[in-house]
């Protein structure tokens, strides 16, 4: 069996379109959250993801800490080779990183990068 690799997404990774012009398929997923973070909006100035997602605004997931806070997603499972696809899609200003999901899963998700402070 081929390794597989767990990436939450809260946003456009979900789209099936996004996900046939960055992975090639389309991949089914499993709904989870992730706990102690909230959406804010970023806006996004990479032309190809503007024309891939169709939208020039995106949310990002920021942390707060607070357990009673949570952001809704999808599991998708990745190839290594789709991971890499992922961190080429994603525009400047988010950051992978490994996170435990509400359901106790550990998944990647994409998150504001340190540094970064998008406006609510």
């Amino acid at each position: 069996m081929s390794e597989t690799i767990a990436l939450f997404s809260y946003g456009t990774l979900q789209d099936p379109k996004v996900q046939l012009a960055t992975y090639g398929r389309l991949i089914d997923g499993e709904p989870d959250s992730l706990p102690g973070y909230v959406l804010v909006q970023l806006v996004i100035d990479d032309p190809y993801v503007i024309s891939v997602s169709g939208k020039e605004v995106h949310t990002i997931a920021r942390r707060t800490g607070d357990p009673a806070n949570r952001v809704p997603g999808t599991i998708l499972m990745l190839t290594p080779a789709e991971l890499v696809s992922s961190d080429d899609y994603e525009a400047e200003g988010y950051a992978r990183t490994e996170v435990t999901l509400e359901s106790g899963r550990r998944a990647f998700v994409y998150v504001e990068a340190a540094g970064l402070r998008v406006t609510d």
